[in-house]
Order: structure tokens, then sequence, then C-alpha cells
């Protein structure tokens, strides 16, 4: 299925340029200053103590302790997202941006849900894969966040023609219940979705 592309020209960002946490935790300096790629391929070992008496750490012993995401962390989910017209993220096309990713505490002091908004910029005005862009960004969200959160996908207001039509479609559960359910709409899913990490 080849899609007819209506932004053929869209402005491409670097992705060494895009904001991540990635970077600084992939890349640490050994102390005589040289990257140690392969630091992590090799277990250290301390000959001098014994393994079992190794202290266990809080996230292996209590299962009911929260971890604390961010907006940075959404960022990181949702930027490497494959545009569903380009061979680009969609960090690089900054159809993603981390201003736009906010994270709502619960609305009542009795419920535990947080809610996720991500507002969603299209290329250009008259997108027609804006939905399924949103359509991706929220599939992606609700797979890799814990229960505890609402997802809320829109389209930022005045990015698009029809920004209203398609944030009433992205809102309503059934709808995207519906669309979940159309088989070349999930192949047009999985392709976008193939790239995040």
């Amino acid at each position: 299925m080849e899609l007819d592309k209506d932004n053929a020209n869209p402005t491409i960002l670097n992705p060494s340029d895009l904001p991540s946490r990635r970077s600084e935790a992939t890349v640490r300096r050994r102390d005589d200053g040289a990257a140690g790629l392969f630091d992590d391929l090799i277990p250290r070992y301390n000959y001098l103590s014994d393994p079992f008496d190794e202290p266990t750490s809080a996230s292996d012993s209590d299962d009911d302790t929260r971890e604390d995401i961010d907006e940075q962390e959404i960022y990181d989910l949702i930027s490497t997202i494959c545009d569903p017209e380009h061979p680009l993220s969609l960090g690089s096309l900054s159809v993603v941006n981390l201003p736009d990713i906010h994270i709502l505490p619960p609305s009542s002091p009795l419920s535990s849900i947080s809610t996720v908004v991500v507002e969603i910029t299209p290329t250009i005005t008259h997108c027609s894969l804006a939905t399924v862009i949103g359509l991706g960004v929220r599939v992606r969200l609700e797979q890799a966040l814990p229960p505890r959160f609402r997802v809320d996908v829109r389209i930022k207001k005045g990015t698009h023609s029809t920004d209203e039509q398609v944030n009433k479609q992205l809102g309503d559960k059934e709808r995207v219940a519906a669309a979940l359910e159309n088989g070349t709409l999930m192949g047009v899913l999985r392709k976008m979705l193939a790239t995040c990490e």
C-alpha cells in the first residue's frame, strides 16, 4: 500500500538535537577518559566479597514501589515512532515535542490515575494521516505505561484544519477500539511502532 505524500519536503531535525536522557546513560566515561563501549558486556566481579551478602535494591524487594515517570520519559517512548508517510521518526519531524507533553495529577484524592496529555503537531495543516499518527502515539503509550496512567492524545490547537474533528475521534474510546479492529490500519500501526526501542 503506497501512500500519497501530502508533505514531500517536511522540516527534519537531526536526531542528536532531540531531547533525550538516553545519550547520557549510554555513553559513560572511564577513569582514563575513554568511552567504555563494551563495559556493560563484561560483568564486574569483586572476588573479596560474597555475592550473596550484597543487599538487594529497593526495586527488587518492593513490588509496590511506584516508579516516577516524567515528560522526558514519555517523549523517549514516542519520539522514535516512525511517520507513516516518511521514513523518519515523529521526533525528527517535530510532530511530538517535549513542551507539548504534560502529566496531570489524579483529579481527586481518592483516585490514583494520572493523565498523560500529548499534543501532536502535524507537519502540514491538512495532513490526512493526523488521526493515524495520534492513534499510533496512543497505542504506544497504552502498551508501555502502567495502568495508573490514562492517555489523552490530541492535535495541538490551530495546527490542523480539522483539529476538533480529529480530537473527537482520538478521544472516543469506541471509535479507537473499532479502529484497532481494522486489519489494514493495524498493519500501518505495526510499521510505525516497529522502530520503537
